[in-house]
């Protein structure tokens, strides 16, 4: 265990929220990109309500996702400060660029690459939980297929329970239900994303020795700024991700809105109760290609769809080498 100077555990802590802050920024069109291009609600009704939801979900989830990041990837002993700067410079990095070419890439692989990358730096792949680290790498795939399988399932299911009902009824009544499924997938957004950071600082505190190992959970405050902090995000936005996802890759009705939250939501929910931390960028993209495809394979821009997939490839390698370099810079300042 390092004696640590408390500007430097300030200055992480700062750097963690700040990233969390950029996570519901960067991810705020996951939750919203449906209900608005549905025309559901207006921009600025859909951040302000998936924000709520954010926040909401500090009162819902359990901390098996924290858990997982903070004592489930790293062998214990190897963490440093360096090692948690690395990982946020490079997740951060790698989010700037990802939302400044309006790419939706995930901010949880991008954190998982960065604590990889870093730790790779300090003490090589030995120092990695290989059944901590192949868990989320196994779900970049499970994730969007299972929001891809829901998504078009509750496409086909809606479609033959209202095959008698006309198009203006239909639209009428998943108009108001969509805010139901908008709802739980900004749930499952903030219980699984804000959780992350959770993780990470608890990581940092427990190898300053600012907490104990025994510490079955990490301090309140730690838990109330990561949600806070990921609610403030979402309440920001990140329009230029939002025409990718709600308008690019297929054109969304209310009903296949509602459909593609709903199969999303379900993947959040499992996964933060098997403590995975899963992306939400990839699991509401599988669940809205599924529902485009459920309707016609046409109906999907499936170039756009490709474009999005390499950069869920590059994610963590990006990361990881961020934070790699990042890693050795650290050690040349503090």
């Amino acid at each position: 265990m390092e004696t640590t100077a408390l500007w430097v555990i300030v200055m992480l802590v700062a750097l963690a929220i700040a990233f969390d802050f950029m996570n519901g920024f960067h991810d705020a069109a996951n939750s919203i990109a449906t209900v608005v291009s549905t025309g559901v609600l207006r921009p600025s009704q859909a951040v302000a309500f998936a924000a709520f939801f954010n926040l909401a979900a500090y009162f819902i989830f359990g901390l098996h996702v924290a858990a997982t990041v903070g004592k489930g990837i790293v062998e214990p002993g190897v963490v440093n400060t360096h090692v948690v700067f690395g990982a946020l410079v490079g997740a951060i990095t790698w989010n700037v660029l990802t939302w400044l070419w309006g790419i939706p890439s995930s901010s949880s692989h991008a954190l998982i690459g960065g604590i990889v990358g870093a730790v790779m730096a300090k003490a090589g792949a030995g120092a990695l939980i290989a059944a901590g680290v192949w868990k989320t790498v196994l779900f970049i795939f499970v994730s969007p297929t299972l929001g891809f399988l829901l998504g078009s399932l509750m496409m086909v299911l809606v479609s033959h329970l209202f095959r008698r009902s006309t198009p203006s009824r239909v639209d009428r009544w998943f108009r108001r239900l969509q805010l139901v499924s908008a709802g739980a997938y900004s749930l499952g957004h903030g219980g699984n994303d804000a959780q992350k950071t959770i993780g990470i600082i608890w990581m940092l505190l427990l190898a300053t020795g600012y907490m104990s190992a025994d510490a079955k959970q990490p301090p309140i405050w730690v838990e109330l700024s990561c949600y806070t902090a990921i609610a403030l995000g979402t309440m920001f936005g990140g329009w230029r991700i939002v025409k990718t996802m709600g308008q690019k890759i297929t054109k969304l009705k209310p009903v296949g809105g509602f459909c593609a939250e709903t199969g999303g939501a379900i993947t959040l929910f499992l996964a933060s109760a098997l403590g995975i931390p899963v992306s939400t960028t990839h699991t509401i993209t599988g669940a809205i290609v599924g529902v485009g495809s459920a309707q016609r394979a046409s109906a999907v821009r499936w170039g756009v769809a490709g474009n999005i997939v390499w950069a869920w490839i590059f994610t963590i390698p990006a990361s990881a080498f961020v934070a790699a370099i990042s890693y050795w810079v650290s050690l040349q300042i503090f």
